[in-house]
């Protein structure tokens, strides 16, 4: 398979418009101060840090008409869209450090417009406790940050699911949705009515992360762009407590270790969201720390001591 690229390009997202609290804005910075450009420089990539966009402010409002700050994430995803989509027109791999999970849809419309501009076949790999498949009449809240994937498969708003001119960005089938484990109950319903492939913390539980990743990666081929949408709370709480909406009974270091370093060997990965690190919530940034190790095993870090399999 081919190899991944080997420009990188670090997008900055301070904002934490469309979540339920506020901290996430300071994810990009707390991402540098772990290491992250040195440490992908090390794996022999060429980073090109763009620095941070700029966006509103988060206004910390009420809902209107089931989303909150409706606006402002606009605003937000069509800079994020405009950002990820130059880096890959640029041929490097984007990189978007967040800010919160609402900002996956400028990111992923931006990839799944270069697919087809391209001609490859998506696969999104969600890494989350949550689906993030609320809707404005179904969300208890109206954050946004709990709606990308309904958007991204056109159930949102107008400006949200026609970003990048397509509606919708995303099919169903091209989604696999991996560590999930709190879900809302219309939410739950919508999903198993688009029949998304859903791999929770029971499936884990029962048949282990090494068969789990072997189901959500089956079918690439060199076609195929692997984009990975990593919201920290996929982590358990206990190796990550940086992170605003923490659900008990994630993956383990291990697990999380070994479907890295399985999205690492498909040779496939063309792009990446690490979203929902809130530095106000952790503890002596051990959680970006944990998210730098989780990324560089992303790019080929392995603790492997097998020797490599003779072609």
């Amino acid at each position: 398979m081919n190899a991944a690229p080997r420009d990188v390009s670090l997008i900055g997202v301070p904002t934490d418009i469309g979540a339920s609290r506020i901290g996430s804005r300071m994810g990009p910075g707390a991402l540098r101060v772990a290491g992250l450009s040195q440490a992908l420089t090390q794996r022999g990539l060429r980073v090109h840090d763009q620095g941070d966009l700029h966006g509103p402010d988060n206004p910390w409002q009420a809902a209107v008409d089931g989303w909150r700050h409706l606006s402002e994430v606009t605003t937000w995803n069509e800079r994020v869209h405009a950002a990820v989509w130059a880096a890959l027109q640029s041929h490097q791999l984007p990189i978007l450090l967040g800010g919160d999970h609402c900002l996956a849809v400028g990111s992923i419309s931006a990839v799944a417009r270069h697919c087809r501009a391209t001609h490859r076949r998506l696969r999104v790999l969600w890494l989350d406790a949550h689906a993030d498949f609320n809707t404005a009449t179904l969300t208890p809240t109206g954050n946004l940050h709990g709606m990308p994937v309904a958007c991204l498969c056109g159930h949102g708003p107008q400006a949200l699911t026609n970003m990048g001119g397509h509606h919708p960005a995303l099919h169903p089938s091209d989604l696999r949705q991996v560590g999930i484990r709190s879900v809302d109950e219309g939410e739950k319903r919508l999903v198993h009515a688009l029949g998304i492939e859903v791999f929770d913390m029971r499936h884990i539980d029962e048949h282990g992360m090494r068969q789990t990743m072997e189901q959500a990666l089956l079918g690439l081929d060199e076609h195929t762009h692997l984009h990975v949408s990593l919201d920290v709370d996929f982590l358990d709480p206990d190796i990550a407590p940086g992170v605003g909406t923490t659900v008990r009974g994630g993956p383990t270091y291990r697990e999380a270790q070994l479907c890295m370093e399985m999205i690492a060997d498909t040779g496939l990965l063309g792009s990446l969201d690490v979203v929902e690190l809130n530095p106000a919530l952790d503890v002596r940034n051990q959680t970006a720390e944990l998210a730098v190790d989780l990324i560089e095993s992303l790019f080929g870090k392995t603790t492997l001591m097998r020797a490599s399999p003779t072609p």
